[in-house]
């Protein structure tokens, strides 16, 4: 049974914690081609006021750097606008309701879970399942001191602001959230795995923040096989969530690389593997070596 599943891993691994963000030595990726040098960076979204900064070998490189790429630049956004988009995508249609879309029994786990926490489910009947784990993801990080405000992805952003360097995203919101209805008629499926790593969190959690901030790739690599494995559920996963969206990536970025000097920021289990930026920027004759 793998230990993080394809799901949760996508969405936990978008966080974490740690001790001084100064002696953290994440991996930082050199790109080259045709005279043209650009910077590949994999980054987590939310963290705690311990990281509050960047390295400085990443803010050199940004500001070397001519654009900065992330996957979406909710920063250009206000909440309103947020809400007003997403809204959309996170909500049932034609009369269906979360009991509907689920069995009794991950309901039930749903309704135990929010009632411990007094809150009625009743409040969440219109939400498709998946956005009702990502709220109780949301509760489980926010009660152990996890914040965007000081994920990486907003710092690099605020980071590009600062030197003046324009900001290009590789993705809307509405495609982002896209992905995700992919993946509904597995609901139970992941209602059972959200509980299942709730209740491992704290070990599993912590393996891979120590792959990511020591930069230890072959960590990363464990975590990544571990997620998505042989069944029908977590190659989905693999395919929708990674790697269509690598490969989508890389023909976007192929022609810009070419012409300027780019710093991309991306979700860091985006750049390993055989469908990895890191192999795929390879296969398009580009020399990729850790900095």
């Amino acid at each position: 049974m793998k230990k993080l599943t394809a799901f949760w891993l996508f969405c936990l691994f978008i966080i974490f914690t740690q001790p001084a963000f100064a002696e953290l030595t994440p991996a930082l990726w050199q790109v080259e081609k045709q005279g043209k040098t650009s910077y590949l960076f994999g980054t987590v979204h939310v963290g705690d006021s311990s990281m509050n900064g960047l390295p400085k070998k990443i803010e050199k490189a940004i500001g070397n750097s001519d654009a900065v790429v992330v996957e979406v630049d909710l920063s250009a956004l206000t909440a309103v606008q947020i809400q007003q988009r997403s809204m959309p995508f996170l909500m049932l249609q034609n009369g269906r309701t979360l009991d509907s879309e689920l069995s009794p029994q991950s309901y039930q786990q749903l309704d135990q879970y929010f009632g411990e926490k007094s809150i009625n489910i009743k409040m969440f009947s219109a939400l498709k399942p998946w956005a009702v784990l990502l709220t109780v993801m949301q509760i489980e990080l926010q009660n152990a001191g996890y914040s965007d405000q000081f994920g990486i992805d907003k710092q690099v952003m605020a980071s590009a602001a600062q030197h003046n360097k324009p900001i290009i995203e590789l993705e809307s919101l509405e495609q982002q959230l896209e992905m995700f209805t992919v993946m509904e008629e597995h609901a139970d499926h992941m209602v059972a795995d959200t509980f299942r790593q709730i209740s491992q969190f704290d070990d599993n959690f912590q393996r891979l923040i120590d792959g990511w901030k020591k930069g230890e790739t072959a960590m990363l690599a464990e975590a990544y096989e571990q997620a998505f494995d042989d069944s029908e559920f977590g190659q989905l996963n693999e395919h929708v969530l990674l790697v269509e969206r690598n490969h989508k990536w890389i023909k976007q970025l192929e022609k810009p690389l070419s012409e300027q000097s780019l710093f991309i920021a991306v979700g860091a289990l985006h750049l390993g593997e055989e469908n990895g930026l890191i192999k795929l920027l390879q296969g398009q004759g580009f020399k990729v070596t850790r900095i």
